[in-house]
């Protein structure tokens, strides 16, 4: 295929360093902002790394860049070093620790700090366990820490770290209380006074405790207190006091700590990891909505193998060497598959991994007798960032290929809530409904029929996320049991895809327009998927009539849709300067459909060949932002590895820009890589989509 002039250039313009205040090597590269503790929405701990943040340059902030308080210190020798967090305390004498490397995989986020003669090694492991329910659904991850001496001498080394209430709420100004527990297992527990079931503030939630833990080994200390107070004790004297402050307040007087050391002794070769844990634990978690308009409390699946959260901890503590082990096996498997389109694209997956899951949590529904229905599993997805909502089936949808790649019964897990809803009859409209709730964690549905509305979107989301999952598992259950629910969308969907009226699409905030060229794709792919559908099942005079139907509205769609000089797809019927990413062929090919002929894939990677911008193609004409979740689904349609390497390199440029410090944002400008909107936004499991064709 003709490669134009333009594609060169911008091959040549990757070549180009990032410049940066960056004084260590980072491998694969150095991210806006690096996942340290990112197990759910309400776990979501971030450094915001900008162009070059040490681990100890800056707090840990949650995802919304609101700052969780989390320190570290590590005494060499009777010399403090600061290895973790900005701590100042006022009357002591620290030196900040010098960062050597980072590096990130899909599940963890390795540091190594020079603090004088030793070498720190710290792990944060937080585990992607896609085909482990409970261990996916715990709350809690890991950050390790190994010395080693770096002059060959034998050092004497204590090692300190603790977090503060910030944890537990989205407005430091209310009150909360706090308790130690001792034996085999010390744990710090903390949460509000007062509680809010299901309720947020600064997308906090406000109900639930959070726990930082560590084993009780020789050597290990305590306390809990003011946080100049309890960093002091560690600095003056390598060790805590062993004592708790009982003088419950608000989050900001004094900012109460809850801290650990460990002396390590006398250290030259590298010591075992010292493991912490850090979570944030609620029940019930989810607020469901159930036939006549009840409502269900539902509980994260972990509950059913661990009575009590104590028992979840000492257990997770103890299993982290196999924990290390199963996490390295995952990132080895995700880096060779994705190393086979790119090592960029391997970069670009291992980055998204966390960020995908993090939005998700795994429940499970109580029997009448009070135990868990574990038939009954659930689970729910927060549209961080863009609005809160909950199971929304256009966030869902771009997510969907980290779900098939890893484990596709996530997939059906995500879409049950959306189909048992509906199958109530409470939703009033013929279409899919766009969310399963407008605030996480609260599933109640939309019985008014006033959800955002995106009928064909969503009507095709829905039909095409279940013929894959299907396809991809061989379960039947979906598409059985919700088969009329399926045939009502199409029939929508034959009614108002071909000629979409003046509506919303996933892109909502590039605004509404008529006559959609990508919506009216998905909508046919949509009704061929049902036509699968209805194969699979046996119905094969319906399978035959709508893939007529398909069949006639693609012959229909190319005249509509194709500019008048037959270089490229409109993004609307009839205006021949337009033309956008059509993304929801990816659909066709993931569902090996077929309804599109080669010949438009072709003309639209020749197209896109000749319109990259510096950091990607654009979304569309109306602006010169792009999506990177939809450059990456474009990167799997075209018929060129030259211009499939074309989107994914310009994803990781994008991601290894500098110019952002937040966790990654899927809507980005082309033209200098600068974040448009979003933040850690569980989209990114699109970023797998090439590996979901594998």
């Amino acid at each position: 295929m003709f490669i134009p002039a333009l594609l060169v250039t911008w091959a040549l313009s990757l070549l180009v360093p990032v410049l940066g205040a960056v004084t260590w090597t980072a491998t694969p590269f150095n991210p806006a902002s690096v996942p340290l503790a990112v197990r759910s929405p309400y776990l979501s701990a971030w450094l915001a790394q900008g162009s070059g943040t040490a681990l100890n340059g800056a707090w840990p902030t949650f995802w919304t860049g609101s700052i969780l308080g989390w320190a570290g210190y590590v005494k060499v020798d009777g010399v403090a070093y600061n290895w973790l967090g900005d701590p100042a305390v006022p009357g002591t004498t620290s030196t900040k620790a010098t960062q050597k490397s980072l590096k990130f995989t899909s599940t963890q986020s390795v540091f190594v700090m020079t603090a004088g003669p030793v070498d720190l090694t710290i792990t944060f492991l937080s585990p992607v366990e896609p085909t482990d329910m409970v261990n996916q659904s715990l709350p809690l991850s890991y950050y390790a820490v190994s010395a080693a001496s770096n002059d060959g001498n034998t050092h004497s080394v204590q090692l300190y770290t603790d977090i503060s209430a910030e944890w537990v709420t989205g407005d430091n100004s209310l009150t909360a209380n706090w308790s130690t527990t001792t034996g085999n297992v010390l744990t710090h527990q903390v949460q509000l006074a007062s509680q809010t079931q299901f309720g947020e503030i600064g997308d906090h939630i406000q109900q639930g405790s959070a726990y930082h833990s560590t084993l009780n080994t020789v050597g290990a200390t305590w306390q809990t207190g003011q946080d100049t107070v309890v960093r002091a004790q560690f600095i003056n004297n390598g060790k805590l006091a062993n004592t708790q402050d009982t003088a419950f307040r608000a989050v900001s007087d004094r900012w109460p700590v809850f801290a650990f050391a460990h002396d390590l002794g006398s250290v030259k070769a590298a010591t075992a990891p010292v493991v912490f844990s850090v979570g944030h634990i609620r029940d019930p978690a989810i607020q469901y909505i159930i036939a006549n308009n009840g409502r269900q409390n539902r509980s994260l699946f972990f509950w059913t193998r661990f009575s009590t959260v104590a028992d979840a901890i000492s257990t997770f503590l103890h299993d982290y060497a196999n924990a290390l082990v199963r996490a390295n096996a995952f990132d080895a498997k995700v880096n060779s598959d994705a190393t086979r389109i790119s090592s960029d694209y391997a970069s670009v997956v291992a980055l998204s991994v966390r960020q995908g899951f993090g939005a998700t949590e795994i429940t499970v529904s109580r029997t009448s007798s009070g135990g868990f229905n574990t038939s009954d599993v659930l689970m729910f997805m927060k549209e961080i960032s863009s609005d809160g909502n909950v199971n929304t089936v256009d966030v869902i949808f771009p997510a969907w290929p980290l779900f098939l790649y890893t484990n596709p019964t996530l997939g059906k897990q995500l879409l049950l809530p959306l189909f048992e809803y509906q199958a109530t009859g409470q939703y009033p409209n013929k279409w899919s409904v766009h969310d399963m709730g407008a605030s996480y964690p609260k599933a109640i549905g939309h019985n008014d029929g006033n959800d955002e509305p995106m009928p064909v979107e969503e009507s095709g989301n829905m039909l095409i996320m279940t013929l894959s999952y299907t396809q991809k598992s061989n379960d039947l259950s979906l598409i059985r049991t919700y088969f009329n629910l399926l045939d009502q969308w199409t029939q929508f969907l034959i009614s108002d895809s071909l000629i979409p009226a003046n509506q919303i699409s996933t892109d909502d905030f590039a605004g509404s327009l008529a006559n959609q060229t990508n919506l009216a794709i998905k909508g046919i792919v949509g009704i061929k998927a049902m036509a699968e559908i209805a194969s699979l099942v046996g119905d094969t005079a319906r399978s035959s009539n709508y893939s007529s139907i398909a069949a006639s509205y693609v012959t229909q769609w190319q005249k509509f849709a194709t500019a008048t000089d037959g270089t490229h797809l409109t993004l609307s019927y009839g205006d021949s300067s337009s033309w956008g990413l059509s993304y929801n062929m990816y659909a066709d090919k993931l569902l090996k459909t077929n309804v599109f002929p080669s010949s438009v894939y072709d003309m639209q990677t020749n197209w896109y060949s000749s319109h990259a911008n510096a950091f990607g193609v654009p979304l569309d004409t109306r602006h010169t932002y792009t999506k990177s979740d939809w450059q990456i689904w474009t990167a799997g349609l075209v018929t060129s590895t030259t211009v499939r390497d074309l989107f994914v390199s310009s994803v990781r440029k994008y991601a290894a820009d500098g110019k952002s410090s937040q966790p990654l944002g899927d809507w980005y400008e082309t033209l200098d890589g600068s974040v448009e909107g979003f933040r850690a936004r569980p989209v990114v499991g699109g970023h797998l989509a090439l590996l979901a064709l594998q």
